[in-house]
């Protein structure tokens, strides 16, 4: 061949083979679903009432579907179907308690460690019991792999999958591995862990979880851009002056101090959730809804991101975090922070998105706040009563409501703020709002890995933080003191008035009633 000639390179792709229409993904054969680390409070409290509900709706055929815990612990069948119980029962019809002895029976219990092949051996041959039970063929069953685990045993675990439990032949069933997050601490331990599990498994077997996108309003984030006219052309630096994404806890650690300490809020939340988020309200229309397109413009926005400025950060912790017997006397950890994010583009050039996030507040609630540019030529002088938003609230009470100048009712020319409001308990009554843990399962058996996190989205969104996260871990940055049940350090305010947020006083949404 020439100099002159064309040459292809194949380069690296983690997209895989995940662009494959996913409404056609085999789906014949049973299913096992497998839930690792089953006697621990996630597997308890989300992995199995997630599952219960699939169950209950007819999502998990019981002709098809046996779900197996695994743990250390040594326990009969018997005794972790009454401690899974006691999560499903509540508030339960008759109807529903019916539908639990049935779910229950579908579970079956293995003990074993997660670093000895004898453990998964064993597992392994009850998953083929049951396989065969159901006359699947050979390399045609669907295993399913939940790790409610923390990260540090993943490595082990999954090379005990891929070792002893994997499908023993391609023949259109699958092996498919969910992990939860923290996918790290850092760029370089998040790096670690995706290349140990990288070299086990494809990206397309690999679901990292990240329960936020499996909301009913992030869901709902592409539907409102882009299947929404007048949002298009308002959705830029030209209207919008700031955009918000807050996560507000009215209470503390509450004996998680010993683990969150060794976290924080900015890995607990930002870096994964309000990131999430971010990406969703910032990012470009995608070419289509197949999963991999809207991830890539995910991954786009992320690297669109400029170093964070530590003048645009404020850490905080709580008064009497630290008396918490299993958290460090001098810890630095901070328990609220609010950093400004800035990206590097065409449509959001010097609109700051300011994430926001703590424990100990005033209040509960996790909300998008889209604040929108002042109207030139205030002929009405309404300006100091705010200005228009658009507000998403995640949770509770889930509603999105656009707020909005009117005339005050009577006969004076005067303005007042009020909303266009769209309530969910109130339009959607008797509709019941599916839990995130529900329709992120579902997702991953259909094969379907839109809101999941890939691989090189998870290396972006760490090389925004790492930076910050050093230097607070290093103790160059410090958390200012703050009252539990205040607002955060004041110094939080002052960010956000200085990032160009206006507070709206004297209004007060009201969610209505039904």
């Amino acid at each position: 061949m020439g100099s002159g000639a064309w040459k292809i390179e194949k380069r690296d792709d983690f997209r895989s083979d995940s662009f494959r229409d996913v409404d056609n993904v085999l789906e014949n054969g049973s299913l096992s679903i497998i839930v690792l680390g089953a006697s621990g409070d996630l597997a308890k409290k989300k992995t199995f009432p997630a599952l219960f509900h699939l169950f209950k709706q007819g999502l998990l055929n019981p002709n098809e579907v046996h779900i197996f815990g695994y743990a250390r612990t040594k326990i009969s069948d018997d005794e972790l179907r009454s401690r899974i119980r006691g999560y499903l029962i509540q508030g339960a019809s008759s109807k529903d308690l019916e539908d639990v002895t049935k779910f229950l029976q579908l579970i079956k219990y293995v003990s074993g460690s997660y670093d000895g092949e004898e453990g998964f051996r064993l597992l392994d041959k009850e998953i083929a019991v049951h396989e065969v039970s159901k006359n699947s063929a050979d390399g045609t069953s669907r295993r399913l792999f939940y790790l409610a685990l923390p990260p540090s045993v993943y490595p082990s675990v999954c090379g005990m999958i891929k070792n002893y439990c994997m499908n023993k032949s391609d023949l259109g069933g699958w092996t498919r591995i969910v992990v939860e997050k923290p996918f790290g601490k850092d760029l370089e331990s998040a790096e670690e862990l995706s290349n140990q599990i990288g070299q086990l498994f494809d990206e397309s077997q690999i679901y990292r979880i990240d329960h936020y996108l499996g909301k009913e309003l992030v869901q709902n984030l592409l539907v409102l851009r882009f299947a929404n006219r007048f949002f298009l052309p308002l959705w830029n630096r030209d209207n919008i002056e700031n955009v918000q994404i807050v996560f507000r806890e009215d209470f503390g650690t509450e004996g998680r101090g010993g683990y969150f300490d060794e976290y924080g809020i900015i890995r607990d939340i930002i870096q994964n959730h309000l990131l999430q988020v971010l990406c969703l309200v910032a990012m470009e229309k995608p070419v289509s809804l197949k999963p991999e397109h809207i991830r890539d413009e995910k991954v786009k926005v992320l690297q669109s991101v400029l170093p964070i400025d530590d003048d645009e950060v404020v850490l905080g912790q709580y008064d009497g975090y630290r008396d918490d017997p299993t958290v460090p006397d001098h810890s630095n950890t901070p328990t609220f922070s609010t950093v400004v994010l800035r990206i590097h583009n065409e449509r959001w050039e010097g609109v700051p998105f300011i994430l926001k996030a703590g424990k100990a507040l005033n209040s509960r609630k996790a909300e998008i706040r889209v604040q929108f540019k002042d109207v030139p030529g205030d002929i009405f002088r309404c300006k100091k009563q705010g200005r228009n938003e658009f507000v998403i609230r995640l949770q509770p009470s889930e509603a999105m409501y656009m707020k909005l100048t009117v005339k005050q009712p009577g006969l004076e020319m005067s303005t007042v703020q009020s909303e266009l409001d769209l309530s969910y308990g109130q339009r959607y009554q008797g509709v019941t709002i599916p839990e995130a843990y529900e329709r992120l399962i579902l997702d991953t058996i259909k094969g379907d890995q839109q809101h999941f996190v890939r691989r090189d989205e998870l290396k972006a969104a760490w090389e925004i933080f790492t930076p910050l996260l050093h230097r607070i871990d290093n103790g160059e940055l410090k958390p200012l003191p703050y009252k539990p049940g205040s607002r955060g350090p004041a110094e939080a305010d002052a960010l956000l008035e200085k990032a160009g947020y206006v507070q709206t006083h004297g209004y007060i949404w009201i969610p209505p009633t039904l």
